[in-house]
């Protein structure tokens, strides 16, 4: 009887899509079958397996990005019910109902969940967000970090780059250059390496340039939105406290 009520059960979405990145915005309502468990991928795949509307007219696949499904990858990135967040742990039971998918619209959308993250891939590149080696010959065993350094450096760590920040982010849109809190907080977390301090310097001083730290207002919608947890407002203060002094070293040639 269970099984049977279970199988007679329907789930709703209202998904909004758009064709290409020109093209203007529309939504599209779908509904399917209910199993026990299911997050918002399984739910698209199901969708992609039989692409019929609601109106029972045969559509185009719903277009999205998925890799991991463990939450790992960042891929999975959207706005499900007004809330951006990874697709892959948003489970159906969960979610009120109709469940509403949007592309994040702080990037550009390719193709309807799809977005270009680039802005946040340049922001990276702009804070030189890696650790430098010098050649490709064997440098023997990197530098050790005190544990409780490692511990909180490893928090840092999770980012995914799944953009989720810097939709929440209400300073992150088309009329500003702010790079986001990811980056900021990566500085941090490359700036804390042994090897990486090299270049702090040369990290802080990004920061400083425009759309850089002084972007921030201090919302705090990115630490709540987050799906790793990463601490981003304790980056940003520890960041401003570091762009700081290093203002004041170049003021006074220290």
């Amino acid at each position: 009887m269970a099984e049977s009520m279970t199988a007679a059960k329907k789930v709703k979405f209202v998904v909004t899509r758009q064709d290409d990145p020109d093209a203007k915005s529309y939504t599209e309502e779908f509904e399917i079958p209910y199993r026990p468990n299911m997050n918002v991928i399984s739910a698209l795949m199901e969708i992609q397996r039989n692409p019929v509307n609601n109106s029972g007219k045969g559509t185009a696949p719903v277009c999205w990005e998925s890799n991991c499904l463990e939450e790992v990858c960042g891929a999975c990135s959207m706005v499900i019910n007004g809330k951006p967040r990874q697709a892959c742990t948003a489970l159906v039971d969960k979610l009120e109902q109709p469940i509403r998918l949007e592309p994040m619209r702080t990037f550009p959308v390719v193709r309807d969940l799809v977005i270009d993250r680039k802005r946040m891939f340049n922001a990276l590149k702009k804070v030189k967000a890696w650790i430098p080696i010098d050649g490709t010959y064997d440098l023997g065993p990197g530098p050790r970090m005190a544990e409780p350094k490692r511990q909180w450096a490893y928090e840092l760590s999770k980012c995914m780059t799944c953009g989720v920040c810097l939709e929440a982010c209400p300073n992150v849109n088309d009329k500003t250059s702010f790079i986001g809190p990811a980056p900021i907080s990566q500085v941090r977390l490359f700036n804390a390496h042994p090897t990486g301090e090299m270049n702090k310097d040369e990290r802080l001083e990004t920061l400083l340039d425009d759309g850089g730290i002084e972007g921030c207002g201090n919302s705090q919608n990115c630490v709540r939105a987050c799906p790793k947890g990463i601490p981003l407002t304790t980056s940003i203060a520890e960041m401003n406290r570091d762009t700081t002094k290093l203002m004041f070293k170049n003021w006074f040639k220290v």
